[in-house]
């Protein structure tokens, strides 16, 4: 049986816990990389190929993968600390550049010489994507500049009041890795969140939330994918026993999202998005309220409901945007 979740967060108590997040530290883990936008116009096709031609009208850059949710985290008035590895490049140059301005915490971050730092181009005509450009090596992270960032990430965890396992798949996460990382969580009773990546299927146990959307979900099992209610409620359940955490987040896209929870039906949250323009980011959104809601010791199924009203802001939005205190009040109080 699935219940449908109902909003258990007023107006009000929103207030009140995002109040609580302003005091909140939050430590993140994972691939950092510099995301950049090109926006114009389109009035030809290009006369040397059937490709549209985009008259560049202005362009920006911001922190992607792990460090978009740094990101969100600093945007709802949270100190984020990041902690992953980028290379002593210019792009990593910007990259700092940008988090520090955004007053996020970069002393948990390794720089590589033989690393490059992930860089992520989009170009964008008429409010959508013309093309992606992705700058990155096919080399992973050697164990030492693995070990490094292991060494810093727990180095800021006794401070934190979560942690937050952002997997982009690009090599950083093995499984000694986030052994290592939850057993410390564990040991200071730190909650921590994960957002998994398909292509590197690894055993969380001992984390306290996964966050797999569905192809992640059925992939992990080894199973295909499928548009079946009952399969969706089938993979959560399965998922939560193997994976032994308290709480799993089951993202479904315009479907909204299934919370399942040992010993509980699971809950379907409804998508709360009137408009959708771009995806970019919205699971980096997700996640980061989802911890704030858990650090803040809000229950599951509240953390769940505003990780939704915050996702429905930002998929509104063009670009990996963030969502604001403010967004997350007035989303409640027009759903209230």
């Amino acid at each position: 049986m699935l219940l449908l979740a109902r909003n258990h967060l007023s107006p009000a108590q929103l207030r009140t816990t995002l109040k609580k997040f302003r005091r909140l530290r939050i430590l993140v883990v994972g691939d950092l990389m510099l995301d950049e936008f090109i926006y114009g116009h389109v009035t030809r096709i290009s006369p040397e190929a059937p490709v549209p031609v985009v008259h560049v009208e202005k362009e920006n850059s911001y922190p992607g993968g792990s460090a978009n949710v740094g990101r969100n985290l600093a945007s709802l008035g949270i100190h984020a600390e990041l902690s992953g590895s980028i290379g002593q490049d210019s792009s990593g140059d910007r990259l700092l550049q940008l988090l520090r301005h955004a007053k996020i915490g970069t002393s948990g971050i390794c720089r590589s010489s033989a690393f490059p730092t992930i860089r992520k181009t989009r170009v964008l005509a008429r409010h959508q994507q013309v093309v992606r450009v992705d700058r990155e090596s096919p080399e992973r992270l050697t164990h030492k500049e693995r070990a490094a960032v292991l060494k810093k990430s727990l180095h800021l965890l006794p401070h934190c009041d979560a942690l937050i396992l952002e997997d982009y798949g690009k090599g950083l996460f093995d499984q000694d890795f986030v052994e290592t990382i939850f057993t410390a969580s564990q040991k200071y009773d730190i909650p921590s969140l994960v957002d998994p990546n398909i292509h590197n299927p690894l055993d969380w146990q001992g984390a306290t939330l996964v966050k797999p959307n569905r192809a992640e979900a059925f992939s992990a099992l080894g199973q295909p994918d499928s548009n079946r209610k009952e399969d969706w409620i089938s993979a959560g359940e399965e998922l939560l026993l193997r994976w032994s955490c308290r709480y799993l987040l089951l993202t479904l896209g315009e479907n909204g999202m299934i919370l399942f929870q040992s010993g509980q039906k699971p809950h379907h949250i409804p998508s709360r998005a009137r408009e959708v323009y771009d995806v970019s980011g919205a699971g980096d959104t997700v996640i980061s309220v989802l911890a704030a809601g858990l650090a803040a010791n809000l229950s599951g199924h509240v953390a769940a409901e505003a990780a939704n009203f915050a996702a429905g802001i930002v998929v509104g939005k063009l670009g990996t945007a963030t969502v604001t205190s403010e967004e997350l009040t007035e989303a409640a109080r027009h759903h209230g």
